[in-house]
C-alpha cells in the first residue's frame, strides 16, 4: 500500500521551511499555503509539526521572528531567514538533491 505524501515529508520540513523564506518573511500560515501550492497539493502541512519545525530552526538560530500583523489584520509571528540560515539551507538542499538523485537511479533500474 502507497505512503500519503505527508509521510514522505518527514525530515524535509526544515529545508521546506528554509526555501520558503528565501522568499522574504512570513507567518506560519503563509508558509504551510506556500509550500502546498508549490507541491501541487501533494504535500500537506500540519500545524503541529510546522510549528515545532519553526521552532526548531528558530532555537538553532537559522531564522528569527517577529510579531506584527496578518492581511487580515490579526496578529501573527512572522519568521525570517538568518545568513546561518541561509548556509544550512544551500548544505541540507545539496544533500537532498544528491539523495534524490540516486533514489531516481534505484527507481529507473531495472
Amino acid at each position: 500500500m502507497p505512503r500519503d505524501a505527508s509521510d514522505l515529508l518527514h525530515g524535509t520540513l526544515d529545508v521546506l521551511v528554509l526555501k520558503t523564506l528565501t522568499w522574504g518573511p512570513m507567518h506560519g500560515y503563509a508558509i504551510a499555503e506556500w509550500i502546498e501550492e508549490r507541491g501541487d497539493g501533494e504535500l500537506v502541512i500540519v500545524d503541529a509539526a510546522l510549528y515545532k519545525a519553526l521552532h526548531r530552526l528558530e532555537d538553532a538560530g537559522a531564522i528569527e521572528s517577529e510579531w506584527g500583523y496578518s492581511e487580515n489584520n490579526r496578529r501573527a509571528k512572522y519568521y525570517a531567514l538568518t545568513t546561518r540560515g541561509r548556509a544550512q539551507l544551500r548544505a541540507e538542499a545539496a544533500t537532498w538533491r544528491r539523495y534524490a538523485t540516486a533514489v531516481g537511479r534505484i527507481l529507473g533500474s531495472t
